[in-house]
């Protein structure tokens, strides 16, 4: 097949293989040397060209590239020949190529037959398409190692994500670390994480299925009137994540890529119930042990990461103080125009008047606390939840109606409610 892409206008010429899970483009019919392959769960849409002004036949959508296959030679002018089809043009090969596409990203929809599917426990079936359906046009997000889907429960209905990691990506050791880190986050239980469902494998790729949410935090902050958030919507997430925090850590799990993306919400409402996920780069960090392989996302990176010195639980810490940052003042804490490393690793943050002279002293307090490059200078999970900042009457009655509005308590604790239920009085 002819085909040219989105990135790249060069026109090249593959032999494509289709089966169940990809498209493979082979450099030649007898070479096992394959140049691409296109996971069909990657493929966003299929559309025919539009004839109008265009000689390829058709085109396939994904996230980071489009494909635009088959060559038309009748659109030229001086073309009356019709070329053999192993040449891979000719408007008929890519019709059948198209259809056959269409054919193989149609949802399975019988899996087995009712009576095959009640006597076998959902926990024994290892294939991921009996229990749940993905949709491959409802792409949640995606990262590094794989994107996220929407997806079904087969039996029940209910909506969850399923994360799509391809093992190509990756080394044999690196997959064999995330496998058991997956494994550790199954037995992972709390209100502040987003729930593992399952986790199946194939020789391809790795299926983690999770809990489905509405939005993230970053949406909520880019959506806000002023593109940055409240101070009291701001230590009612910031709660809810130190929380989740303190049981990762307690743990001796490391989430190592907190960033707004990564902290899920529940609702579309300002005081929602929130969840930390995508715990790719989660790392397993005993008490006084340190990791050195590089992790996360730049902008959220703490100091010793970039220096290659060795991290530990106090780098979620740095990452709490950005987020707290581009919360409040909807901007990261350094001039994206110059060295981001170097501003990181010598902690040279500004606060410009705008907007900082509206926010309060207390909040400026605990960035620069999480925001030390020392990391024993670093506040920890527990320094921070008594900060002064986030000791608020306001935060602790709006964390108190979202545990009543979840049914169960995990956010506050009965041993301040006389301190608080006093306060309040005194204020009345």
């Amino acid at each position: 097949m002819v085909h040219f892409t989105s990135r790249d206008p060069l026109r090249k010429k593959h032999y494509w293989r289709l089966d169940t899970k990809a498209i493979t483009l082979f450099q030649n019919e007898n070479s096992s040397k394959y140049y691409k392959e296109i996971p069909l769960v990657e493929i966003l849409s299929i559309e025919t060209a539009s004839r109008s002004h265009t000689m390829h036949c058709f085109e396939l959508k994904t996230a980071n590239v489009d494909y635009y296959v088959g060559e038309d030679p009748s659109y030229a002018d001086n073309c009356s020949q019709v070329p053999p089809p192993e040449s891979g043009i000719g408007a008929h090969v890519a019709r059948s190529w198209e259809t056959s596409i269409r054919q193989a990203l149609m949802p399975v929809t019988t899996v087995s037959t009712s009576s095959e599917q009640s006597t076998e426990p959902e926990e024994n079936i290892t294939d991921m398409s009996q229990l749940y359906e993905i949709f491959p046009d409802e792409v949640l997000g995606s990262g590094q190692f794989g994107t996220v889907y929407g997806g079904v429960h087969r039996k029940s209905g209910r909506a969850v994500a399923i994360k799509v990691i391809d093992k190509f990506r990756f080394p044999t050791k690196q997959e064999a670390q995330l496998k058991n880190e997956v494994a550790i986050l199954q037995n992972l239980s709390h209100s502040g994480v987003v729930n593992l469902e399952r986790m199946f494998e194939t020789p391809e790729r790795i299926f983690v299925v999770m809990e489905k949410l509405k939005g993230d935090m970053l949406e909520m902050i880019l959506s806000s009137e002023r593109s940055r958030l409240s101070e009291r919507v701001t230590k009612f997430l910031i709660t809810q994540i130190l929380v989740a925090l303190k049981h990762l850590h307690s743990k001796n799990i490391v989430h190592c890529d907190l960033k707004p993306e990564n902290v899920l919400l529940s609702s579309d409402n300002e005081f929602t119930q929130v969840k930390l996920c995508d715990f790719g780069f989660a790392r397993i960090i005993g008490e006084k042990s340190f990791r050195r392989s590089v992790v996360g996302t730049p902008a959220y990176l703490a100091p010793e990461v970039l220096r290659n010195k060795g991290y530990n639980r106090s780098l979620d810490m740095w990452s709490v103080g950005v987020i707290i940052y581009v919360s409040l003042s909807g901007t990261f804490p350094f001039n994206e125009e110059e060295d981001i490393n170097e501003q990181i690793q010598n902690a040279a943050f500004m606060y410009p008047p705008i907007p900082w002279r509206e926010i309060s002293s207390d909040a400026i307090d605990l960035i620069n606390n999480l925001l030390q490059v020392k990391q024993r200078k670093r506040y920890t999970v527990d320094k921070s939840l008594q900060h002064v900042w986030l000791q608020d009457y306001q935060t602790w009655c709006d964390l108190r109606e979202l545990e009543a509005k979840v049914g169960y308590r995990y956010l506050t604790h009965e041993s301040d409610d006389a301190r608080w239920l006093a306060y309040g009085n005194q204020r009345t």
